[in-house]
């Protein structure tokens, strides 16, 4: 039947839980693209015939053919669209280097593409925030609250946060502290620190 190795690419993909990446069908792909020449062929013989002989009794038939060519090719780009939505998205789940198990799963061109992407992306944070750029891959979901509880591991003193204020970091002091102000960046060589378990109220 016309168009059913094209439908089961894409029956293939919506069988596949989100998020996750099947193998790279290159057979079925290829079995489509064979299909879609041989339409392709038989229509332009069917066309000279009709230019030629005036058999117009073939027109439903080229008609039909043609739609099929069409329905191919939406499954196709259908499918190879959705397999680069859920590569990029692989970006941002695992990092600039994915898991042998995905790779083994992509075409080398799926592999070439997100090479570029990720290329892309990098330029693109490092273009972010000052000299060190900006990972926007990093604290994807919003906090519940704007402070959260922390300890502090090591004794290091007064320290000024975003806000301008000061704080005074003792070893084992717990208090809270901005979303920003405790994430490990904020303090290099400084003092390291511990989220506790529980957020800390928010401040008005």
């Amino acid at each position: 039947m016309f168009c059913e190795k094209a439908m089961e690419l894409v029956r293939e993909l919506h069988r596949a839980p989100e998020g996750q990446l099947p193998a790279f069908n290159e057979d079925g792909l290829r079995q489509v693209l064979e299909e879609m020449k041989a339409l392709y062929e038989q229509n332009q013989s069917d066309v000279n015939e009709v230019k030629s002989g005036g058999q117009s009794d073939l027109i439903p038939t080229i008609k039909f053919r043609h739609c099929s060519l069409l329905r191919n090719r939406r499954c196709t780009v259908a499918y190879l669209y959705d397999r680069l939505l859920r590569i990029r998205a692989l970006r941002w789940e695992y990092g600039s280097v994915l898991p042998n198990a995905l790779r083994f799963h992509m075409s080398a061109e799926e592999m070439e593409w997100f090479n570029h992407y990720k290329k892309s992306l990098a330029t693109y944070m490092r273009s972010l925030g000052g000299d060190g750029g900006l990972d926007i891959t990093q604290d994807m979901k919003p906090p519940k609250s704007l402070y959260i509880e922390v300890r502090c591991l090591k004794d290091y003193g007064e320290f000024e946060v975003d806000d301008g204020t000061s704080v005074l970091l003792k070893k084992n002091s717990q208090g809270p502290a901005g979303s920003s102000d405790s994430q490990e960046q904020s303090y290099p060589h400084k003092a390291r620190q511990e989220k506790t378990a529980s957020p800390a109220p928010s401040c008005v």
